[in-house]
């Protein structure tokens, strides 16, 4: 196990990828140690299972909830950072509006965003609707940078906002 401060991603500002409603938020997930190591993955491995019977909290941790566009679809930014999430219930947001501090609450071996885009507010139903990123800049894990005009970044990736527009 590793302290989550080691990561870079780890606190860093997590934005608003689009602009939208607050349909839910939960915040007071406790951010744990990251998990790189084999050996280190077989305790977290046998969790799962507790995690996955916490329903949506469980496995997204601290996370926020849009409505993108008044009833759907919605949008899910998860592991956030054990009270670091800016947004309450009804609130509008703006994209580019910070939402929280990356963190590695929930169903998460690493300090991560896990982005999602959904067709139902209940996850158990809901079907994954396709995204693309527009006008961002990708850092990769070699530490070169690519401005990419629109796309999906790839696994791993760090995305960076150019600008944002509404």
């Amino acid at each position: 196990m590793e302290p989550v401060e080691r990561f870079f991603a780890f606190d860093q500002p997590i934005m608003a990828p689009a602009g939208g409603r607050v349909v839910s938020v939960h915040d007071g997930e406790p951010d744990h140690e990251a998990r790189r190591s084999q050996l280190a993955l077989i305790p977290y491995a046998l969790s799962q299972v507790s995690r996955a019977r916490r329903g949506a909290r469980g496995l997204a941790g601290n996370h926020v909830v849009l409505d993108l566009s008044d009833g759907g679809p919605y949008l899910v930014v998860a592991h956030l950072r054990c009270g670091t999430v800016a947004v309450r219930p009804g609130e509008l947001v703006a994209a580019g509006q910070p939402l929280g501090r990356c963190g590695n609450s929930g169903n998460s071996t690493q300090p991560h965003v896990h982005l999602q885009v959904m067709d139902d507010l209940d996850p158990s139903v809901a079907v994954g609707v396709p995204i693309a990123f527009r006008d961002y800049r990708v850092r990769r894990r070699d530490g070169a940078v690519e401005l990419v005009g629109t796309g999906v970044p790839d696994n791993g990736d760090i995305v960076e906002t150019v600008a944002v527009s509404g």
